[in-house]
């Protein structure tokens, strides 16, 4: 999987999934790494060292994904800072748990408005230098959650299966310009959300899990990467799982 020449732009991408994500693009020659975060500004810088050690050029763009106006500007900047956008990966997400009679209408709003409205926006504002392009791959990171859902995660359950929809719909859209839209649906990883669970939390999932483990950022990176590249050139609208089993 060679990305040389290539620009990829990484939502969420200054630590967990979403670095590991940057990092794999990076090692695999892309010339061009953009990483998206929201706050954490030492934790972005800190990836942006990783990407160039790499060998990529490397920047991170502070926005809110949930906001759509942000969104179109940080594709307009890439695009024009870069020449070029050739990938996309809507990994920025985040989950407020709570049991659906006491959800916030806020915490809805929060978790619909950052993991789908912000993943569309973007593509939107991806799809026209693409479409350009003639050219170009997104991958959506939804969930194993939004495939068979899980109690006390009703909104951010929504989310992820809206972002399936969304996948497939985009997919059919954009494949006459030569642009592959697919998702991604992890499982349990093993990232500084699942760190603080508790042993007895934690067997219980592993019980779960056939393989009997959680995966690692790692493991999701390459399967990105690979529905990203030419190595999956014939593969669009599609989810691939990487959850060691928990649901097939």
């Amino acid at each position: 999987m060679s990305f040389k020449d290539k620009v990829v732009l990484v939502t969420g991408g200054s630590r967990g999934i979403g670095r590991s994500i940057a990092v794999g693009f990076a090692k695999a020659g892309a010339s061009t790494v953009v990483i998206s975060y929201a706050g954490n500004e030492a934790a972005a810088q800190e990836t942006v060292g990783l990407l160039q050690a790499a060998g990529a050029k490397a920047e991170a763009l502070k926005f809110d994904v949930s906001d759509a106006i942000a969104c179109a500007n940080a594709i307009e900047g890439v695009v024009k800072t870069h020449g070029r956008l050739d990938v996309l990966v809507n990994n920025a997400g985040m989950a407020v748990d709570g049991l659906v009679m006491r959800v916030k209408d806020d915490d809805w709003d929060k978790q619909l408005d950052t993991n789908l409205k912000g993943a569309f926006a973007l593509i939107r504002a991806a799809s026209r230098p693409m479409m350009k392009q003639r050219s170009g791959a997104i991958v959506n990171v939804t969930s194993v959650v939004g495939e068979m859902g899980n109690v006390g995660q009703a909104a951010y359950s929504a989310s992820k299966a809206g972002l399936i929809g969304l996948t497939k719909s985009v997919a059919r859209e954009l494949s006459s310009r030569n642009i592959r839209v697919n998702a991604v649906s992890p499982g349990f990883i093993g990232t500084d959300m699942t760190s603080h669970l508790s042993d007895e939390l934690r067997q219980k999932m592993l019980e779960g899990i056939p393989l009997g483990r959680l995966g690692n950022p790692e493991e999701v990176a390459q399967a990105v990467l690979f529905l990203s590249g030419d190595a999956s050139s014939y593969i669009t609208g599609e989810v691939l799982r990487v959850n060691g089993g928990m649901y097939m």
